[in-house]
Parts: C-alpha cells; structure tokens; sequence
C-alpha cells in the first residue's frame, strides 16, 4: 500500500519500480512490492517539489507470517488439585468425618465417597451408621427425627439439634424435599443415616429457602420414632389429624 501524505504533484521524473512476488506465507496470499527509482542523474528534479511518500508493504516491513498460529493448549483435568481443594475447605467448615468428597469441573460434578455408601437408582446416595429397630414408616405416618444439614463445602446449614426440637412431618403429603422423604423411608426407629442428596432430588433454589443453586445437599438424619395418625372430625365440619 502506497500512503501520499502531501499534496503536491509528484515529479514527472519519479517513478514507482512495483512487481509482485509470491509471499511465503503458508496462505500462498501475493503481496505487491513497491520501490522509488529515479530516472538518469542528467535529469533533475524540480527543487520545490517535495513529495513524501510512505511504502508499506508487507515484504518490506515484516517477515511472511503463518496463517495457522497455534494456540495455548488448555490445561488438562485435574482430578487430584480439585479433590485436595474440596478437602481443605471442608477442614476449615469442620466437617464430619468421612464426609463425602465433590470434585466439581464446570457443571460436572463428581462425588467421592467411601465403599461404605450405597447408591440408589434414583440417584440418591446413602450410608448406615445405625441400621435402628423395628418397621420402616409409611404413607401417612408421621416421623419424628433430628438432623443436620450441610453444602457440599461441608458448611452446617441447619440443624435441628441447634434449634432444640426434632423435626415432625407425615409421610407421602409432599411436606419433604423428594430426596430427603426417599432418603427416611426405609428407615427404622433408633436408626442414623448420612444422606447424599443430588439436585435433581433436591429443594428449589431461590431466595425463601437455605440453597442458592443447585448442588449437591448432605443431610444426617437420626430417626427417634414413628407414629399413626387418623383424622378426627369437630362439630361436624371441622376436622384434624392427631398421632400418636
């Protein structure tokens, strides 16, 4: 490219020497390369035209470059920096021991846990600590129990045993998260479990409950007692259920 930054005529006597040649380049793109030359010493240029010219062409300024430049590779997947992180963190909350382990990589997350859990069909993933006595509850039942809450940080994020009162609800009204219900079901009196709860089993996100995005939830339950339940009904149009 030939760039003229004044304005006066050029002299008739200067003249541009230009061929084209084949760049190196493994694109195989032609340049144009341009040179001045003058014409015999003998004839003179007018001294008052001056005329400044700028050549830029790519054969006379920078070297052919490779059109296929490689990139920075990405780094591989590492497994055993992302598992020491999860570690350290859940040291520094004080989690339980043998907590399970997330190794989260973008929207992959992968758990890592003892040979002691169980993983169901449904994804749920649980351990026994005491298997308990007695018959698992049923639809319309009511449970009582304590339990503990945490993040897959490790990070407590609730606690019935805290709040200084076990937790009561009646079995198949949907009053659970999904997980949480499937988790208990099969659960006996005097029982203790640590349940792995995945998000699609989860609770809903949102600012009106504990989770801001779907992960993983871990919940350790401890199953105090069932009981039955019958509904009663109070001067004729007013009911409730009782159990005991």
């Amino acid at each position: 490219m030939v760039t003229i930054l004044s304005t006066p005529p050029l002299s008739p006597r200067l003249t541009f020497l230009c061929e084209t040649k084949l760049s190196l380049s493994r694109s195989s793109k032609r340049s144009v390369c341009c040179s001045l030359s003058e014409e015999p010493k003998d004839q003179s240029l007018s001294r008052r035209s001056l005329v400044y010219v700028l050549v830029a062409s790519p054969c006379l300024l920078f070297p052919a470059l490779s059109s296929s430049a490689k990139t920075k590779s990405k780094s591989p997947y590492d497994e055993r920096r992302l598992l020491e992180q999860n570690k350290r963190i859940q040291r520094e909350n004080n989690a339980p021991d043998e907590f399970p382990n997330f190794v989260r990589e973008g929207f992959e997350v992968k758990v890592v846990a003892s040979e002691n859990y169980i993983k169901a069909d449904s994804g749920l993933i649980y351990r026994d600590f005491d298997v308990g006595q007695g018959d698992s509850p049923k639809d319309g039942q009511q449970v009582t129990f304590h339990y503990i809450g945490y993040n897959e940080s490790g990070r407590r994020i609730d606690s019935t045993y805290i709040q200084g009162s076990p937790a009561r609800i009646r079995m198949g009204t949907n009053a659970l998260v999904p997980g949480f219900e499937m988790g208990i079901r099969d659960m006996k009196p005097g029982g203790r479990r640590r349940i792995i709860i995945p998000p699609e089993l989860g609770p809903p996100v949102g600012p009106s409950t504990f989770f801001s995005s779907k992960q993983f939830e871990v919940f350790d339950v401890e199953l105090l007692s069932i009981q039955n339940c019958e509904r009663r009904t109070i001067i004729g149009f007013y009911s409730d259920v009782t159990c005991s």
